[in-house]
């Protein structure tokens, strides 16, 4: 089904579209706003886009002069408003292993109560992984109550021949070791839980960091984040999406990765 050679750049594919595997190689392809937003659209989730400005730094006295757009990003609310998810790329950039996030994802146990728990996406991430995370967080009936450990997120890695590092069994690579997730608590600040019992809960609050490096020297591809809070079955249904064998449409390949990848020219 699949080439049985990965891609050359000396003899790139004339067609303008292809099947990409593996996918936690096969970047964004541009659509990661568009493909995440018509899912969440699909599944009913309302949007609104919030604007900052300012004025002028030469006329910031002058109450008449006019004001301009700042920044711009775009938020969604699942009806039961105890789950959202915004794209803050055009905002003030928030950077996650070197990268600038694109999406963050966030629940909370009532309409009108703080966040209990934050996921953070980079450009570059798989789409698809993006949409399956968010799918499996509509459907939950509680979005903030964990009932499975991480181990379900290790089993829908190794289930796909990703492999626990034996020095430090809470690490996970991709067969390449291109890509890893973790199990740890050097979480970035933005990335701790937002709810008052978040940290009493435990002494050793664990998240899940994500990323991939393609090739040394070049810089990563993308990265991913899941604050300690973050229902573990759904951290698992991003890492089963990462890590499906199944082939993505793509109709520009990540020059970060582009000798690793597989491609079937669509058609």
């Amino acid at each position: 089904m699949y080439p049985s050679a990965p891609y050359q750049s000396s003899n790139f594919p004339p067609s303008p579209a292809w099947w990409v595997t593996p996918r936690h190689l096969a970047g964004d392809d541009g659509v990661l706003a568009d493909h995440v937003t018509a899912h969440l659209s699909s599944a009913g989730w309302n949007s609104l886009t919030l604007l900052s400005g300012g004025r002028d730094p030469d006329a910031f006295d002058d109450l008449a002069a006019p004001r301009h757009v700042a920044r711009s990003s775009m938020l969604h609310i699942a009806p039961d408003a105890r789950r959202w998810a915004q794209w803050v790329l055009a905002d003030e950039p928030i950077l996650l292993g070197g990268l600038p996030v694109a999406w963050t994802m966030s629940a909370r146990a009532t309409a009108s109560g703080p966040a209990e728990w934050t996921a953070y996406f980079t450009t570059g991430v798989p789409p698809e992984a993006v949409t399956d995370f968010l799918l499996a967080l509509d459907a939950r009936p509680d979005p903030v109550c964990r009932s499975t450990g991480p181990l379900t997120v290790f089993e829908a890695l190794t289930s796909r021949d990703w492999v626990r590092d034996p020095y430090d069994p809470g690490v996970v690579y991709d067969p390449q070791h291109t890509a890893s997730m973790a199990l740890t608590t050097d979480l970035p600040e933005p990335l701790q839980d937002g709810g008052p019992l978040a940290v009493a809960l435990t002494t050793d609050p664990a998240g899940w960091l994500a990323g991939c490096v393609p090739r040394i020297g070049r810089g990563p591809l993308w990265s991913a984040g899941f604050s300690a809070g973050t229902p573990h079955d759904l951290v698992a249904a991003f890492a089963g999406s990462l890590s499906s064998p199944v082939a993505v449409l793509r109709h520009t390949i990540p020059s970060e990765s582009e000798e690793q990848l597989y491609l079937r020219p669509v058609g």
